[in-house]
């Protein structure tokens, strides 16, 4: 498994990309919809945020030791163990039905963006330099991927950036052929 500096300057390099495809964009083509079933670029983003921000308290939360962390004796499920040895999601569509609990607003702001990714890296930043005083039998369950711990729930957040690349360069094409 890669270090958590290796994650980090990973992530930051992520970010960096997004960073410049957000300037390739305004806000109108940031909120343009292909149709009502998919993301805007800009809802994709704010996603990538919020998410980015739920993991990092799980990561804080795997720190503390709090009671939401599980028994040691739990683990990964098969998906989750299958994607964290691949340290990659499999370049499939993760289909999620629409609900105000989980569809992502449309961004306020160019500059909301900007200070969001800004943000996370900065928090990223800082549990990193943190993140080797957490125990691994400290663990918070994933949906789909079982128990994790800390490590592993920063680990995700580079990955989930990662695979969301497949998701801006689909959306970015679709645009492109409404022109």
């Amino acid at each position: 498994m890669r270090s958590t500096m290796e994650v980090l300057k990973s992530f930051e390099f992520t970010v960096e990309r997004y960073l410049a495809e957000l300037k390739k964009l305004n806000m109108e083509k940031l909120h343009r919809k292909v149709n009502e079933e998919e993301w805007s670029i800009g809802q994709m983003y704010v996603h990538l945020i919020q998410s980015a921000f739920m993991h990092l308290h799980n990561v804080e939360q795997c720190l503390v030791g709090s009671e939401s962390t599980l028994n040691p004796a739990k683990e990964k499920t098969e998906q989750g163990k299958v994607v964290f040895n691949l340290q990659q999601f499999p370049a499939v569509r993760i289909k999620v039905p629409a609900s105000p609990n989980y569809t992502p607003q449309p961004p306020e702001s160019m500059e909301h963006l900007i200070e969001g990714l800004h943000s996370v890296v900065e928090r990223m930043r800082n549990m990193e330099s943190v993140l080797h005083q957490a125990t691994v039998s400290n663990k918070i369950l994933h949906p789909a991927f079982g128990a994790l711990n800390g490590q592993e729930w920063f680990l995700l957040i580079e990955m989930h950036y990662r695979h969301h690349f497949l998701q801006l360069d689909r959306l970015k094409t679709s645009l492109e052929f409404e022109k």
